[in-house]
């Protein structure tokens, strides 16, 4: 059972990181360090949207 749920939960984790690395950004004052954030969430974003592949994303590049 847990085969079928674990990448699920992984991606759900890792979404979770990059939303929280992105409201970091918005409260940091540092624009180097506002960056770095967005930059980390952005990279976690594409590593959970390549490992869980089909529509784990938001968005839809229609």
């Amino acid at each position: 059972m847990t085969g079928n749920s674990q990448p699920s939960e992984r991606s759900q984790q890792m979404r979770d990181k990059a939303q929280e690395l992105e409201q970091a950004a918005q409260h940091a004052t540092d624009p180097v360090e506002r960056q770095r954030l967005k930059d980390k969430a952005m990279r976690i974003r594409e590593r959970s949207e390549q490992e869980n592949g089909r529509g784990s994303g938001t968005m839809d590049p229609m």
